[in-house]
């Protein structure tokens, strides 16, 4: 069992503190300890209904031990099936409230990798799988940075992605995918593999990164490249470069320049939130010696063979042959199987 108890037992703290006179009399500690009644109301809830499943189910399993009628038996085993499968969805919720920050908007970005001009036709297959999946969410996108190859191919590409639970439906997407086909360049008809990168952070709008104006390079240009209906050809372009850390953001989608700038600095927070967590869990992981079995984003993820029409996600495993149907954006299998597997790991 994980920590029930204690969330239970943390929402009657909070209570008991928020009835105190000293408390009410502290606005900001009331509002603090409001803000987080809140949120620990919502998993107690979940919680304490767990803990009820599991008594339920106790109470199955003794009877199934000391039942002799087969009807009844039966009845039992589908009441028992009924309630697991209700606890595994229950745990799934908690362990999302525990995480958070699912609700958020994301940015999702895409890099051609190993395979030359095949690796970017490739990652221009992926903008479009994810653009279509964003259309069938009902999910807004911009597209705030696009580099094209020499045959239209996608060499790198960034997107705001927004919309309700955006982080929470595109969050298993990061990680290498690899293409297995016959590239458009190949004259003798031979398989090729290559591969993308694809990674997915989450926009944090509520925390502590300090941007100081004198750590930023600012510049101003034209959009460059035939880069189609998504990315304006103005004079309106923004490029950031945080001296620091050496990341460089840029954003082209808008006309407006001040609205360009606007969507780099919250790139540009993510990227710096997302830098910042991973120098605190490699030092984590580096004091632990966990180094090896660590899923980085360098590791594949998900195959897709053309000759096959097959797609492999490799961490469920799930393979589906509607390859059409996926790059269509018709992802919602592998989301689900992940899903599935973060409720077993969390049992």
């Amino acid at each position: 069992m994980r920590d029930l108890e204690k969330i239970i037992e943390r929402k009657k703290e909070i209570e008991k503190e928020l009835s105190d006179p000293e408390t009410i009399k502290d606005k900001k500690k009331f509002k603090e300890l409001t803000k987080e009644y809140k949120i620990i109301n919502e998993k107690a809830e979940i919680a304490e209904e767990i803990i009820k499943i599991e008594k339920e189910l106790e109470e199955i399993k003794t009877l199934l031990e000391e039942e002799d009628d087969k009807d009844m038996i039966e009845y039992l085993k589908e009441e028992k099936e009924k309630k697991e499968e209700r606890k595994k969805k229950l745990i799934f919720e908690l362990l999302e409230k525990e995480r958070g920050g699912f609700d958020k908007n994301c940015i999702l970005e895409i890099r051609a990798g190993a395979g030359g001009e095949e690796a970017a036709l490739f990652a221009k297959d992926l903008l479009r799988m994810y653009l279509r999946f964003a259309e069938r969410k009902g999910l807004k996108v911009s597209i705030t940075d696009l580099r094209e190859s020499d045959l239209g191919g996608v060499k790198e590409a960034v997107l705001l992605i927004e919309g309700k639970n955006a982080y929470k439906l595109l969050r298993y997407e990061s990680g290498v995918h690899r293409v297995q086909r016959i590239p458009v360049t190949e004259t003798g008809g031979r398989i090729h593999t290559s591969t993308a990168s694809v990674a997915v952070l989450p926009e944090e709008e509520d925390i502590e990164i300090e941007i100081k104006p004198e750590d930023l390079e600012i510049e101003t240009k034209r959009a460059s490249g035939p880069v189609g209906q998504h990315v304006n050809v103005t004079d309106s372009a923004v490029r950031i470069k945080h001296k620091p850390t050496g990341i460089i953001v840029q954003c082209q989608d808008e006309r407006s320049q001040h609205r360009n700038r606007e969507k780099a600095l919250r790139i540009l927070k993510a990227r710096l939130y997302e830098y910042q967590k991973e120098k605190k869990e490699k030092e984590i992981r580096s004091m632990r010696r966990e180094q090896i079995g660590t899923q980085e984003r360098s590791e594949k993820i998900r195959t897709y063979n053309f000759l096959q029409n097959r797609v492999t996600d490799h961490r469920i495993p799930l393979t589906v042959y509607n390859l059409e149907e996926v790059l269509d954006g018709d992802l919602d299998p592998f989301i689900e199987g992940m899903e599935r597997k973060e409720v077993e790991k969390g049992l």
